[in-house]
C-alpha cells in the first residue's frame, strides 16, 4: 500500500516536472548560428567534476541558454530533477517488487534508497522554482544560497542511497541500483557546480 501511494505519488512527480523543465528551456528566440553559445557550455562544463556528460547533455540546449551562465544552471537543474526523478522512479517499482520475497537487507536498502531519493526530488524541485523567480541585490545572495543548500543536500541523499547498499550482497539489484545511483548523482554534481559559478559570476561582478 505504501509503495502504491508512493508510485501514485511519482506520477504526479512526473507531471510537475515535465512543466518545470519545459519552463526552464523554453526560449522565444530562435538563433540560426549556435556555434558560440556551444563554446560557451564547453567551456563553463569545464568547471564541473564530470565536464563531458555536462556538456553532451546540455549543448543540445544552446539555442536556450546562448551565453547565459544563469539560464545554463537553470536548465543544468531541470536535467538533474528529470534524472532523479526516473530513478526514483525505478527504485519505487524494485521496492514494490521486494516486498514479495527479497532479501531483508535488499529490500531495506531499496526502501531508505526510495525515501533519500525522493527528497531529492524536492529539493532539486525547490531549487528550480526558487531559480524561476530570481531577484537582485541581497535577495539573490539569499535565494541563491537557499539553491546552494538544497542542491547540496540533494546530492548528500543520492549518496546515502548507495551507502545504505554496503552491507547488500552482490548481484543484479544492488548493481543496477548502484550504477543508476552514480548517474543521477553526476549530473545533480554537474548543476551544483554551475548553481555555484552562476553564483560567483554574480556576487563577484
Amino acid at each position: 500500500m505504501k509503495t502504491d501511494t508512493a508510485l501514485f505519488r511519482l506520477s504526479l512527480l512526473s507531471t510537475a516536472t515535465a512543466f518545470l523543465l519545459a519552463a526552464a528551456i523554453a526560449t522565444p528566440t530562435i538563433y540560426s548560428d549556435n556555434s558560440k553559445a556551444v563554446e560557451f557550455i564547453r567551456t563553463r562544463c569545464k568547471a564541473t567534476l564530470y565536464p563531458e556528460l555536462c556538456y553532451t547533455s546540455l549543448s543540445v540546449y544552446a539555442n536556450t541558454t546562448q551565453q547565459s551562465l544563469a539560464h545554463l544552471a537553470r536548465v543544468a537543474v531541470a536535467i538533474s530533477l528529470a534524472t532523479v526523478r526516473n530513478m526514483t522512479s525505478y527504485v519505487a517499482k524494485l521496492s514494490r517488487n521486494a516486498e514479495y520475497g527479497a532479501a531483508p537487507l535488499t529490500a531495506a536498502a531499496l526502501h531508505d534508497c526510495f525515501s533519500t531519493f525522493s527528497d531529492a526530488i524536492d529539493q532539486i524541485r525547490g531549487s528550480l522554482r526558487q531559480m524561476g523567480k530570481m531577484k537582485t541585490g541581497e535577495s539573490f545572495r539569499f535565494q541563491m544560497s537557499n539553491v546552494q543548500t538544497w542542491m547540496s543536500a540533494a546530492l548528500t541523499n543520492e549518496e546515502t542511497c548507495t551507502d545504505g547498499f554496503e552491507d547488500v550482497a552482490d548481484g543484479v539489484v544492488k548493481s543496477e541500483v548502484c550504477d543508476r545511483a552514480e548517474n543521477a548523482k553526476k549530473f545533480t554534481s554537474n548543476a551544483l557546480a554551475l548553481v555555484n559559478s552562476y553564483v560567483n559570476q554574480e556576487t563577484n561582478s
